[in-house]
């Protein structure tokens, strides 16, 4: 009997439940793309993936994060004025992006490259219910090296608070 994390039939969205199995590799196939374990691990679940959407018709992805007083960050970020680090928010699209990769069929380990424009407008805070992430694909290149490029914003409680522009996501395998 195949193990179950060992290979992945790509879904329009993911349970929780899911994105922690993805968090244990192999769930794109042994040695390829897997989302990092919590407490590093910035979202709930993923409401929307595909290979077209996106205000560039090229892929998509949004996910939400589920926000507590007593989330790890609000402890050590700004003590007397908590607020989860706009840092925080990168990493979770720099996740949403190697994620969509994998899911997309393109083999290998995801890893920040860069990022271009950041623009902070707000924060996320204690009281602060929901964070959406929204990811619209801009260009991907499947080669030696995979490369996804995207741009994403931050959403608290349907506002937008971060943007990102040219955030870039490689795929390399082991021997890489």
């Amino acid at each position: 009997m195949p193990n179950p994390h060992d290979f992945h039939t790509p879904q329009p969205s993911y349970t929780q439940d899911e994105l922690l199995r993805s968090s244990e590799g192999g769930y794109f196939g042994p040695g390829n793309a897997q989302l990092p374990a919590p407490p590093m691990l910035m979202m709930d679940r993923i409401t929307e993936i595909s290979m077209d959407g996106g205000a560039y018709g090229k892929g998509h992805i949004a996910g939400e994060l589920d926000v507590t007083p007593s989330h790890w960050f609000f402890d050590c970020h700004f003590r007397g004025a908590p607020m989860m680090p706009a840092s925080l928010g990168l990493d979770a699209m720099w996740q949403m992006i190697g994620y969509w990769l994998g899911w997309s069929g393109s083999p290998g380990k995801g890893r920040a490259i860069g990022v271009g424009d950041v623009e902070c407008t707000g924060t996320i805070a204690p009281d602060t219910k929901r964070v959406r992430y929204e990811v619209a694909m801009r260009m991907v290149r499947r080669g030696k090296l995979v490369l996804g490029i995207a741009d994403g914003r931050v959403l608290a409680d349907g506002t937008c608070v971060f943007t990102a522009k040219d955030m870039r996501v490689g795929l390399t395998k082991a021997a890489d």
